[in-house]
């Protein structure tokens, strides 16, 4: 037996033009761990509702294994996220992740992502999101996509208008002593296909990864 006979989620592969996006094994582990301690947005601007990044840069990678791992562990056929790192040139330079809650009756996933600090601004993150809108829409079968990005975050705001996404309200979230608003995106099939602008191969979606996913014998 291999680690994808107990875990199929492992044969996934999403590939773009420049990226590849996968389940982490170890060696992945660290290495996105390495990117999170160079660092994962400027000092002026904390772009998660959870400031993980604040803290020493050993500390930061540690918290990534650890987050890592426990949402692997996590997975069940009602409530997953896949952490999918983001390979660029044989690099492991950021971290992508899609997930769902009883994902065969909603017909909808959510999205989040980093990138490393040092490969902001080059088109990779609308490249990397376009990667899981692909799987949710043409993969599962999916309805609609969300996302969110705290005001003030204009690269993931330009990511999110740029593949077709449209304003679906704000939530208030505290952070230390202040109140954040975030700004709340859905991106419904018909917009994703309109906005389409990346060619993805999806690899390894079997039955046995739709299972694992909450599709079972409904498939998509």
């Amino acid at each position: 037996m291999t680690l994808t006979d107990y875990l199929p989620v492992y044969r996934l592969r999403l590939r773009t033009d420049r990226l590849e996006l996968r389940l982490p094994d170890l060696d992945d582990l660290v290495a996105l761990a390495d990117q999170a301690a160079a660092g994962v947005h400027g000092p002026d601007f904390m772009p998660f509702a959870t400031p993980w990044t604040e803290c020493e840069p050993v500390e930061r990678g540690r918290r990534t294994l650890r987050w890592q791992m426990g949402v692997i562990a996590g997975m069940t056929p009602e409530k997953w996220m896949l952490p999918l790192v983001v390979v660029l040139d044989d690099q492991v330079i950021g971290m992508q992740e899609v997930g769902a809650k009883d994902l065969k009756v909603t017909r909808e996933a959510t999205t989040g992502s980093w990138l490393g600090f040092a490969h902001h601004g080059k088109g990779l993150g609308t490249e990397m999101r376009a990667a899981v809108l692909d799987f949710v829409f043409n993969g599962l079968g999916a309805d609609y996509a969300t996302s969110a990005s705290f005001e003030g975050n204009g690269p993931s705001e330009g990511v999110s208008r740029k593949l077709g996404y449209k304003a679906d309200g704000i939530e208030h979230h505290v952070l230390g002593d202040q109140r954040r608003v975030d700004n709340r995106w859905r991106l419904s099939r018909e917009d994703w296909e309109a906005n389409r602008k990346h060619e993805v191969a999806i690899e390894g979606l079997d039955d046995d990864v739709l299972a694992m996913l909450g599709l079972g014998d409904a498939g998509k």
